[in-house]
């Protein structure tokens, strides 16, 4: 099992970024795809996740109303639509998969690289 991040960079505070999670090695159908995040000296956290199957959707309070999880089946990616950003979004942003929607960690079994996210004020 593969996932591929990408699409981070830098952004001015307001600015949208867009992410992608490329899933490869097995079929996801069954699965939910979570984005979670590390600031610099900070736990990772969770930011969104999404079920495969049905398009079930769980934000984390902070990015509600700004960011958008949203999958492709014909491609096996998600993406993260990161509208509003603010300079405390600036994290690693990851991508993992996990058998039930789940803002828990522990819960997810495959990891990809991180992408880095970087919000100017």
């Amino acid at each position: 099992v593969q996932l591929q991040a990408s699409g981070g960079g830098l952004v001015q505070a307001g600015g949208s970024l867009r992410l992608s999670c490329a899933a490869s090695g097995r079929t996801f159908s069954s699965y939910a795809m979570g984005w979670f995040r590390q600031a610099p000296g900070k736990e990772r956290e969770f930011v969104a996740a999404i079920r495969w199957s049905t398009d079930s959707t769980s934000y984390a309070d902070s990015v509600k109303g700004r960011f958008t999880i949203s999958r492709d089946n014909a491609k096996n990616t998600v993406y993260l639509q990161m509208n509003s950003l603010k300079p405390e979004d600036t994290a690693v942003y990851y991508c993992a998969a996990a058998w039930a929607l789940t803002s828990r960690q522990n819960q997810y079994a495959y990891w990809g690289q991180g992408t880095q996210v970087t919000v100017s004020s």
